[in-house]
């Protein structure tokens, strides 16, 4: 195909993005002259930017390599192609210092180095860019701005007007140029940049600002103006800041054109009438999550007829869900869990006809767990955890859930060996929490059967990229022995927890064919049996969990294989022989095993009988103790480096930890956040 493409003289445009598939090396080419347009992002296509033809194709005027299949981990040098105008070179993992020879394309108008890994200081020859309308330095943290640097672009690139900076390093007081942007900004993101000090209130003044975000800057303050704010303004962010914001008449009459409102975690004043929001009616995300608000939830919500995303996430809002949500009908998504909410779940919630998320964990909801909710058409994440709802799961017709979390309710009696009885149910659910209640009867198997993506990785995401991963819902998960909020999790995680209730019979073959699956939890039950040795090819398991059960015989050495494993959890089992040697086994400590008196091994101080292979001496004791005392039992300092050094989840580096303030908890909880909210806050980021 290449060679066919390439003698193709008069070419002037060429994309083949989205083709992952599409492997080789970019072809000479005898169009030098003539093609102006090249898209290449998201292939497979082997790049040598500074070797191969595409260096010399000195006529592009917009070369878009998002994604791309980069042969050199720096960023290269492309002083050759003078004739750019757009150049999109994010999303590629790029290292290194940005070359000086970008500041040489005169004529740039759109450049986007986003989410990479550059570092030093931004150059300042950026500043000659002068016909630069679009930067985006986004997602690179260990790249620096300082406020000279700043200065400098803000005063010489007198055409731009949008800005993305988030999670540039800019940690510095406000820069002074902030209180002189030029009026023609329409796109400006500060998120996460480590600015801090008071914000100008000249900023919500610039009279084409449509999208704003700051969030993230833990240490901003200020006041949002009470008047004057922009006309324009339809997206704003000020989640984790210290931004004074008082919801009065004032505010809602200058934000009467807003469609996203992100106050997550926010400085709202307590003197903030909610019900006023029922008047932002073009509003399609309105967020108002971690900020202790209480209270019923306002009837006047009922008049936001546009949204599409409700977060009202760890509050202290009581009494029950108001039924007007149910005549929404734009709603796709919906989190109200953390907060005092109590009795049954209205079924007026069935109505909303493109739900796609449901979070209505940690309340107080009573009554039989809803059928409706399991035969509704478009529901895939359902999270009901730590309610009061009862009932069982032996009549219930199911949708196509990805995530499905009833834990820790009064949910009871056996779970049919059948599986869910629609065609092709739970053939895309990626998360299966029932824990914490009590079940009964024999695993699932009919369940484990129809688990399809959990059989394979996603096909089309690259590993370590980011435009490739979708962040759709927010879970709790206790992953790794922890209390873990994902605020936003890829497509890639798949978790199994069905511990802590009273399921007996022995671990079904058919789980050795989930080879997706990362964490799986059948732990304080009756379980009874082997350890099946084909749990061996679960290659990208992180997590094993099978302890305090009445497992028999001896650990299968097909375990050790398993590179990713950074917590094992067997103790308190019937289990007897050797414990596996080598590999991932040589990380874990003796809570790994205790309580199965017949094994022997260094991790246990128990020699083996002669015979057998002699084990590796046991580690000291103050080697021991450290392992206990920073983690607590179960859990090891080497089990832990092995899981946030080579686990998926803590090992994606644009996937950041934040630590929000939250109801009082015996356990730590980390937060993750989607890589960037710029373009839409719940979304997916394949709209970037």
């Amino acid at each position: 195909m290449f060679t066919m493409i390439s003698q193709l003289s008069n070419l002037q445009l060429l994309d083949l993005s989205g083709n992952i598939d599409l492997t080789g090396s970019f072809p000479p080419f005898n169009v030098s002259n003539v093609l102006s347009y090249l898209d290449l992002s998201i292939t497979g296509i082997s790049i040598h930017l500074e070797l191969d033809p595409v260096n010399s194709l000195k006529s592009v005027k917009q070369l878009y390599l998002s994604q791309c299949n980069f042969a050199s981990s720096n960023i290269p040098r492309l002083g050759n192609l003078t004739q750019l105008t757009v150049l999109d070179i994010s999303n590629n993992q790029l290292s290194g210092l940005i070359p000086f020879s970008i500041g040489k394309l005169k004529h740039l108008q759109t450049l986007n180095l986003g989410f990479n890994n550059l570092t030093g200081p931004v150059p300042y020859d950026f500043g000659q860019l002068t016909e630069l309308v679009s930067l985006d330095l986004s997602g690179n943290s260990y790249l620096k701005l300082d406020s000279s640097s700043f200065n400098k672009l803000v005063q010489n690139l007198t055409k731009l007007t949008e800005l993305r900076l988030r999670w540039v390093n800019m940690s510095l007081v406000v820069p002074d140029s902030l209180k002189n942007l030029s009026s023609s900004f329409s796109f400006l993101s500060f998120g996460n940049c480590g600015l801090q000090g008071k914000l100008p209130a000249n900023i919500f003044l610039l009279p084409n600002l449509e999208f704003l975000n700051l969030g993230g800057n833990v240490g901003l303050t200020g006041s949002f103006p009470s008047s004057n704010v922009s006309s324009a303004l339809g997206t704003l962010f000020l989640f984790d800041t210290k931004i004074s914001v008082s919801i009065d008449n004032d505010f809602i009459n200058n934000l009467k054109p807003l469609k996203k409102l992100i106050l997550s975690n926010c400085n709202i004043s307590r003197g903030s009438n909610l019900a006023l929001l029922g008047n932002l009616t073009q509003l399609t995300e309105l967020d108002l999550s971690f900020n202790n608000l209480s209270g019923h939830i306002p009837s006047s919500l009922a008049k936001l007829v546009n949204l599409i995303v409700l977060d009202l996430r760890s509050n202290n809002f009581k009494g029950q869900i108001p039924d007007f949500l149910g005549s929404l009908a734009q709603l796709e998504r919906i989190f109200l869990s953390d907060n005092q909410l109590l009795g049954p779940i209205p079924s007026q919630i069935s109505g909303l006809s493109i739900l796609k998320s449901l979070m209505l964990s940690g309340n107080l909801f009573t009554g039989t767990l809803p059928s409706f909710l399991f035969a509704h058409p478009s529901l895939q994440y359902l999270d009901l955890h730590s309610n009061l709802l009862t009932g069982n799961l032996s009549e219930f017709q199911y949708n196509s859930f990805i995530l499905l979390d009833l834990s820790n309710n009064r949910l009871h009696g056996p779970i049919p060996s059948s599986g869910p009885t629609t065609n092709h149910a739970f053939s895309k659910l990626r998360i299966f929490d029932i824990s914490r209640n009590n079940f009964s009867g024999p695993l699932p198997t009919g369940y484990f059967n129809g688990l399809e993506a959990m059989k394979t990785l996603d096909k089309n995401r690259i590993y370590m990229k980011v435009s490739n991963i979708s962040y759709d819902y927010s879970v709790q998960l206790t992953w790794k022995g922890l209390e873990i909020e994902f605020v936003k999790i890829g497509s890639t995680l798949a978790s199994i927890d069905l511990s802590d209730n009273s399921f007996i019979g022995e671990i079904p073959e058919s789980i050795a064919e989930l080879n997706a699956l990362r964490q799986l939890n059948f732990s304080h039950n009756s379980l009874t049996g082997y350890i099946q040795p084909s749990l061996g090819n679960l290659a990208n398991l992180e997590s094993l969990d099978l302890s305090s059960n009445l497992l028999t015989g001896r650990i299968p050495v097909q375990l050790s294989d398993l590179t990713f494993l950074s917590v094992l959890n067997l103790s308190h089992n019937q289990l007897e022989g050797p414990i596996p040697q080598g590999k991932q086994f040589s990380t874990f400590n003796k809570n790994s095993f205790e309580g199965n008196l017949g094994l022997c091994g260094f991790q246990i101080s128990k020699e083996c009988n002669s015979g057998e292979t002699r084990p590796p001496p046991p580690p000291s004791n103050s080697e021991e103790g450290d392992d206990a005392s920073l983690f607590g039992d179960g859990f090891g300092w080497k089990s832990a480096g092995m899981g946030y050094g080579c686990g998926f989840v803590f090992g994606v580096t644009v996937v950041y930890i934040v630590f929000r303030t939250r109801k009082p908890t015996p356990q730590p909880r980390f937060h993750l956040q989607s890589p960037d909210p710029d373009v839409d806050h719940f979304l997916t980021l394949e709209s970037i």
